[in-house]
């Protein structure tokens, strides 16, 4: 199930439930800044999701998935990636 446009699982995400956040499919603007550039990009483009998308994974997708400030080691890109395969 798509849970967000960048590959997060807000489903176990430590602040879905302290900021109330309904995730990026279901919000406007993101909790943590004025706004998100992949959200805007999938939204620019029509997709649901990076994984729909014909740059597939871009450099911008890279620069979230791989990010040692949050730990992540490219899981987002493999949750778009299954996404994709969910809906084929």
């Amino acid at each position: 199930m798509v849970e967000s446009r960048c590959g997060l699982q807000c489903s176990e995400c430590k602040w879905r439930e302290i900021m109330k956040c309904e995730g990026c499919l279901a919000i406007k603007k993101p909790f943590w800044g004025a706004k998100c550039p992949v959200k805007d990009c999938c939204e620019a483009k029509g997709k649901d999701h990076c994984g729909q998308c014909d740059r597939f994974a871009c450099t911008q997708l890279h620069e979230f998935a791989f990010d040692p400030a949050t730990k992540s080691e490219g899981d987002r890109i493999e949750r778009c990636e299954e996404w994709v395969r969910e809906h084929e």
